[in-house]
């Protein structure tokens, strides 16, 4: 790929992606239907994932439409993964999502990627029904056909969803950026935890650090 071997290298914006990882109306709202499962009100929702939601609104949103603007505008691929089964009854299912009770049935308001930062045009979404992104898509195959060996990745939720997509990605062979501040768990020690348990596998850098580099690009 390249003649120096270190995570720490600038990416290549016409060989990179911007990957958002679950941030669909299913989790990404108090009135979705993870909770909605749970038997949970918009109003509870949000009470008993007070950090979470604010953390969404204040920081990591804002923080995925900046990424999203840039990327658009250097030419990077904007790509996205969502909780989405194939069929109505979720009977597709990784037999995790059917322990956890995860089913967000194809084509539904669950599974779109939340309104902030929608898709335009013909930008690839991504149903998958595990953990891993490069397990239950054909994303990694897909990435080879766009010439993708730098992946940058945000979403939800850290110590799941996204620890998952950067150890895969990692051992698939691309190197990974994770935007710290544009990810999100439900407490800080989860997240930052994670981000220390993760870090082996990527380049960690805050939003304002990688939109630095990619102008200095």
């Amino acid at each position: 790929m390249m003649d120096t071997l270190s995570r720490e290298i600038p990416i290549v914006p016409q060989k990179s992606a911007l990957l958002f990882v679950d941030v669909q109306n299913y989790n990404a709202r108090p009135d979705g239907g993870e909770y909605k499962d749970q038997g949970l009100t918009p109003e509870k929702a949000e009470a008993q994932h007070e950090y979470f939601f604010k953390q969404l609104k204040t920081l990591v949103v804002p923080n995925m439409q900046r990424l999203q603007k840039a990327c658009r505008q250097k030419g990077i691929e904007v790509i996205y993964t969502v909780i989405e089964s194939l069929t109505n009854d979720g009977r597709d299912r990784s037999l995790d999502y059917k322990i956890t009770g995860f089913n967000v049935p194809k084509g539904s308001w669950d599974a779109q990627v939340l309104n902030e930062i929608k898709p335009i045009e013909d930008e690839i979404v991504f149903p998958k029904t595990s953990s891993s992104v490069f397990i239950s898509t054909n994303i990694h195959y897909i990435l080879g056909n766009l010439g993708v060996d730098f992946l940058i990745i945000s979403g939800l939720i850290t110590d799941q969803c996204i620890s998952s997509a950067v150890r895969d990605a990692c051992d698939l062979g691309y190197l990974v950026t994770l935007i710290t501040d544009a990810c999100a768990t439900y407490s800080q020690e989860r997240h930052e935890t994670s981000l220390s348990h993760i870090k082996g596998y990527c380049r960690e850098r805050t939003t304002d650090e990688f939109l630095q580099e990619l102008e200095q690009l």
